[in-house]
């Protein structure tokens, strides 16, 4: 899939998001911290809101084979770029929160959080790329339920309620969460092995790539929420900036 998205573009796109998200984790200060986060959620909400409200329509009017050259010049640059944006734009929110004070009693929260997300994303993939009996997801599956279930169990003895606004922000995070990684990624997967198949069907990727564009706007949809939520943190007398 790196050839077919140009392998400069793809090592970029995902070196330079996940760069930032180091820096920022590491020796940033609070104000570039907040940029990384910010540009990271801007460009991520706003490619969902194109595909959903701009792409979406357009393709809807072309033919398979003409809906099938769309996604197979953009799902591979998608498919790198999307998930960069998404990793590092949840990353830096949940440690921003955390670093200006937001997030009480953040670890079992971000226990749940992870459960909640990786869990449901696992079996999701499995079931879209049909490949529970393949022994390396079933590993992989294993690793994940354990793994998170296991930070669950060492950390629900210290749950407290948190800030209302966060919990929203965590619920709609891992709805984005589940849709991007559980939805959309597979479905890009999916639209690649079928362009390099011995005779791809143009029906299957247009309608595999529609369905994209449209998850796509329904991510915008709950970006746009999540905003609200934080503006309402910000505005809402918690002096983070």
């Amino acid at each position: 899939m790196g050839r077919r998205a140009n392998p400069a573009f793809a090592v970029a796109v995902v070196l330079v998001p996940l760069a930032a998200l180091g820096y920022a984790l590491t020796v940033a200060s609070l104000q570039e911290h907040t940029y990384v986060h910010v540009m990271a959620g801007v460009l991520w909400t706003g490619i969902d809101i194109f595909m959903g409200a701009v792409l979406g329509p357009v393709v809807g009017g072309l033919d398979d084979e003409q809906s099938a050259a769309v996604f197979q010049r953009l799902t591979p640059k998608t498919a790198f770029l999307l998930p960069s944006l998404a990793t590092v734009t949840i990353a830096s929110g949940l440690t921003l929160a955390q670093k200006v004070g937001m997030f009480s009693h953040a670890e079992p929260w971000l226990a749940l959080f992870t459960a909640a997300n990786l869990i449901p994303v696992s079996l999701l993939i499995g079931r879209r790329l049909n490949c529970y009996g393949d022994r390396r997801w079933q590993a992989a599956f294993a690793v994940v339920t354990v793994g998170s279930l296991a930070w669950v169990a060492l950390t629900i003895g210290e749950f407290q309620m948190t800030e209302p606004a966060v919990v929203i922000a965590l619920a709609i995070v891992t709805i984005l969460s589940v849709q991007g990684f559980g939805f959309l990624m597979p479905g890009e997967v999916r639209m690649y092995l079928e362009m390099i198949s011995a005779e791809p069907d143009p029906s299957i990727i247009a309608a595999i790539g529609k369905q994209n564009a449209m998850l796509g706007g329904v991510q915008g949809f709950f970006q746009l929420l999540l905003i609200l939520d934080m503006v309402y943190l910000r505005y809402g007398g918690i002096p983070w900036l």
